[in-house]
């Protein structure tokens, strides 16, 4: 990647920016979303829905800002990923803006997050109304989790997304982690069909455990399909495991590319 300012003046842009983003993600849902959240929570009849939108809102305009103040880096969203509804979206996981990313692309979308998040203040609370899967130790058949596992299957037939990420955390090599069993068994369940989508370069603009964004340097960031599996899962020959790898295998071949 070519780099354009000199290397003493990186880590000031690179701080600037950064803080300027999230002090507009941080202000921006202060100032100008929370009186929408609050007046959904208290007055409309679909909250979990009505909230969705509002992430949906919230995430699409803090990536304007983004695109707009990171112009070197350029973005790749293929249509079949924008338009995907009524799914459940495997994706491989590079950086802490995979999950917003998807955020920002569905006006219905559900994700299963790390337990310890519902406990946050705010944070939580929107998680929790907003109808998002804990991670729960307990796994898949706590009653919270039954109950999360039959209202998908009407969401989506309604044509809402639950996206996860198998692996469970961020790479640190850009190679794919071990999968988690948990998003199949949700598909299986729901009898849902599976998108795989494969992300690239997110750790490049934002890395894990950094708080800066790499911001003068160019860069592509893309999320392709790398596939669409819709099992029989009534078959005598079902086998999750066999799922897990070809969905796996998919991703595998898409990075090569």
């Amino acid at each position: 990647m070519r780099a354009i300012f000199p290397a003493f003046l990186k880590p000031v842009a690179d701080f600037t920016i950064t803080v300027i983003l999230w002090t507009y993600y941080i202000v921006g849902f202060l100032v100008f979303f929370s009186p929408f959240y609050l007046y959904v929570f208290f007055f409309s009849v679909r909250r979990e829905e009505a909230f969705q939108k509002l992430n949906w809102l919230l995430h699409r305009s803090f990536f304007s800002l983004l695109r707009t103040i990171v112009p070197r880096v350029k973005w790749h969203i293929a249509e079949e990923v924008s338009s995907i509804r009524s799914s459940i979206i495997i994706a491989n996981h590079l950086s802490f803006l995979d999950p917003i990313l998807f955020v920002s692309l569905f006006e219905k979308q559900k994700t299963v997050v790390n337990s310890g998040y519902f406990r946050f203040p705010v944070f939580g609370w929107i998680l929790k109304i907003s109808g998002y899967i804990s991670s729960q130790a307990e796994g898949l058949f706590t009653e919270n989790m039954i109950n999360q596992i039959e209202n998908l299957k009407d969401y989506l037939s309604a044509g809402g997304n639950l996206f996860v990420f198998p692996e469970g955390t961020r790479s640190r090599n850009g190679r794919i982690g071990p999968f988690d069993r948990g998003a199949f068994r949700i598909a299986r369940l729901c009898h849902a069909p599976i998108k795989v989508v494969l992300i690239s370069n997110t750790h490049k603009l934002y890395p894990p455990g950094n708080f800066s964004f790499n911001t003068c340097a160019e860069n592509v960031i893309e999320m392709e399909l790398a596939g669409n599996l819709e099992p029989d899962y009534e078959s005598g020959a079902f086998s999750l495991s066999g799922l897990m790898a070809e969905a796996r295998s998919l991703m595998e071949r898409k990075m090569k590319r």
